[in-house]
């Protein structure tokens, strides 16, 4: 389902990107910039989010136990099981709540997340399928032009347009026939014409057949032979015309997977992957999800940053979403760790100082401290004179 992640990536990210290029003119910053924009503007969205989640982590044992005895003491009158039920979110806050701000921010963040996959920093594939017949089924029908859908190409350092892959004589090919794929922009203009405008941008497509390579001969300049009856599919590539530049510790931008097919390490890509999983183990110690009480959800908790970072490396992304990703991470980590300082609502206050008096109750009343009861998930916190 499309949640308008193009147009915010046509009309929002990339005017945004423009602008921070066109003052500073480094790929690289120009992530760094937009990436701090948007979760600037996302803050009260997650700020929402974080407290909702810090808040279920000092209720959620209660509320637990307060929601089993309603469910019990009412399990013969649903409609009064409900209007308790009611009551209790209202006074604790509902679970759920806290997945609003989540679902609100996700098209921004898909249209930001396709933007830096896209062009300038990463080659732009468009698909053709070709259906090849043998020469004996060969029917007079006027051939009819294929087109795709159009895709932003980044032509020149702050010029984009939008690009087609077209076969004129149509995806309908019989054996021996010829026929090529091409370029043009969405009024027409060959793309040949912008190759010769810039031609620093070094914008020369290449071509690779992704199935059916047996029955079918691609030449460099995109002239595709029949040889064999079936389908074939060829997938066009338009170079990103940032793929190859580096910033800071970064060889590459466009740069694809930590381990290249010779075995050459991308020591880059690793160390960003490394420091992704730090961040995230980080932001759960902040938050204090690193510890429930839960062996088995600490263990948990414990491995989703690595199974998060390793995914990174079966699924590889380019250089320039994992250098997004980090920095991604290190505000948000930043974020939490500012809004766990904030104090408790007082109704949440009360629960918190009942937590800690019955575990120093527990524990013989030896975990008294000079003036501070605050539970993990609170540090810092003075108590009340």
């Amino acid at each position: 389902m499309d949640f308008g992640v193009s147009f915010l990536s046509n009309n929002v990210m990339l005017p945004i990107l423009d602008f921070f290029y066109g003052i500073v003119p480094s790929y690289g910053l120009a992530i760094v910039a937009l990436t701090l924009v948007i979760r600037f503007a996302l803050y009260p969205l997650s700020a929402g989010s974080i407290r909702s989640m810090r808040r279920m982590k000092v209720t959620q044992p209660v509320m637990q136990k307060r929601v089993k005895e309603v469910q019990e003491r009412y399990k013969s009158d649903p409609a009064k099981q409900q209007e308790e039920m009611s009551a209790l979110y209202k006074e604790f806050g509902n679970p759920l709540a806290g997945c609003l701000p989540v679902v609100l921010q996700m098209p921004i963040l898909f249209a930001l997340f396709a933007t830096l996959r896209g062009s300038p920093f990463s080659d732009v594939p468009y698909t053709v399928n070709f259906q090849i017949a043998p020469q004996a089924q060969v029917e007079q029908v006027a051939p009819q032009a294929f087109i795709t859908s159009p895709q932003n190409i980044y032509v020149a350092d702050g010029i984009h347009s939008k690009i087609s892959a077209i076969a004129p004589s149509g995806t309908q090919l019989t054996v021996g026939e010829k026929t090529k794929i091409e370029f043009q922009t969405a009024d027409g203009k060959p793309f040949s014409e912008l190759q010769t405008e810039y031609p620093d941008s070094h914008l020369t497509p290449r071509f690779k057949a992704t199935t059916g390579a047996e029955r079918i001969k691609i030449n460099d300049d995109g002239t595709i032979e029949a040889l064999q009856p079936g389908d074939a599919t060829i997938q066009a590539f338009v170079p990103g015309l940032a793929a190859d530049k580096g910033f800071l510790f970064i060889d590459q931008l466009g740069r694809v997977g930590a381990v290249d097919p010779d075995g050459t390490f991308h020591w880059d890509i690793i160390s960003m992957v490394v420091f992704f999983g730090l961040s995230l183990y980080v932001s759960q110690l902040i938050s204090g999800q690193g510890s429930t009480g839960n062996p088995q959800q600490d263990t948990i908790n414990k491995i989703t940053p690595v199974l998060f970072s390793g995914m990174f490396l079966f699924f590889p992304l380019p250089a320039g979403v994992l250098m997004y990703m980090v920095l991604a991470n290190i505000f948000q980590t930043g974020q939490t760790f500012i809004l766990s300082r904030e104090p408790l609502p007082e109704n949440l206050q009360k629960l918190v100082d009942a937590e800690a008096a019955a575990t120093a109750k527990t524990s013989g009343g030896s975990a008294k401290s000079d003036g501070d009861d605050s539970l993990p998930f609170e540090p810092g916190r003075k108590k009340k004179a």
